[in-house]
């Protein structure tokens, strides 16, 4: 489940989504709105569901999500391609916020007991009930980490990023990123070991 880095293939297809998101951003700069609109279609889905992977909220997610994109705008006509890629930067501006927002005293957390299962589908298809019960168990499990471990997993295993591309997002070393997701694997096996060990076979 928790797997580990990133096959080639996966590597040149990132690169290519990197640099055809240069070129969107390029003509965003050049007063392209329908550029603009293609990165947003690109990019929103997956920013809101990292941050809400973070946060617990959907509404704190969508907010954060929506700050990155307004942070954009500004960076727009400075991007200058061959650094970090567009998903980096954005996922780099989430995590900041993310953490920012649960620092704060008055966010709260929505409990995804209490959340449409209807956010939860895909492909149109509702989650069965013993799926909700496995995504509610790990859900709870990430919550009780702390927050760079959280970000790590949540970077490594539900957006896709190799190891490299979770650390220039983090800001940190591979090494630092690899320690991580090793301590935030320990603690989600150990947590779940002892509360739903009918899943351990799933955490690998």
């Amino acid at each position: 489940m928790w797997g580990e880095g990133e096959s080639t293939a996966g590597q040149a297809a990132r690169a290519a989504r990197a640099a055809a998101d240069d070129l969107l951003l390029a003509r965003v700069a050049a007063g392209d709105h329908a550029a603009w609109s293609m990165l947003v279609s690109r990019h929103l889905p997956r920013l809101v569901a990292f941050s809400w992977r973070i946060l617990g909220n959907w509404s704190e997610a969508e907010d954060v999500a929506q700050e990155c994109f307004a942070r954009l705008v500004h960076k727009a006509p400075a991007w200058r391609p061959g650094g970090a890629s567009l998903s980096t930067w954005l996922h780099r501006v989430a995590t900041n916020l993310c953490i920012d927002q649960r620092r704060r005293p008055a966010s709260q957390t929505l409990a995804l007991d209490d959340f449409d299962a209807d956010a939860l589908a895909t492909g149109g298809a509702a989650e069965t009930d013993g799926a909700l019960d496995t995504v509610r168990t790990v859900r709870r499990a990430l919550a009780r980490l702390p927050e760079r471990q959280r970000a790590a997993i949540v970077l490594v295993h539900y957006q896709g990023f190799g190891n490299i591309e979770a650390a220039a997002t983090l800001a940190v070393s591979v090494e630092a990123v690899e320690s991580l997701l090793a301590r935030a694997r320990r603690a989600l096996r150990a947590e779940i070991a002892a509360n739903a060990p009918d899943l351990m076979g799933d955490i690998r």
